[in-house]
């Protein structure tokens, strides 16, 4: 069974940092992309970054660029969200989620995601 744990997030005022991380517990064979989503109250989910195996260019939204940087470790199926400059509208329950998920080299892909880690922003 594979397990998303994260940890950081919190409260902090307008213009500060935060930095999230997640690791990929359980016997895993490979992994695709890892990213992170946010979901604010009365919103949708929505995609802030994610990252391929590959080592290709990360995909950010447009609202996080340049203040945002993910990182991942292959090795040990980890990824963190390094967040700079943070503003009130990036308040939100951030998950993170580990795409294309193979137990065994033969096995077939399976999502999934973290319980959540609330990020508050305040003004």
């Amino acid at each position: 069974q594979v397990q998303l744990v994260e940890s950081g997030g919190g409260l902090v005022q307008a213009g500060g940092s935060l930095r999230l991380s997640c690791a990929a517990s359980g016997i895993i064979f490979s992994i695709n992309s890892m990213g992170w989503y946010r979901q604010a109250p009365g919103k949708q989910r929505e995609l802030v970054a994610t990252v391929t195996s590959s080592g290709g260019r990360p995909n950010y939204s447009d609202s996080v660029k340049g203040r945002f940087t993910i990182s991942r470790d292959n090795a040990d199926n980890t990824v963190d969200l390094q967040m700079r400059s943070l503003k009130p509208e990036d308040t939100a329950v951030y998950y993170c989620n580990a795409e294309g998920v193979r137990l065994w080299r033969w096995g077939q892909e399976n999502d999934y995601w973290g319980q959540g880690t609330q990020v508050t922003v305040s003004s």
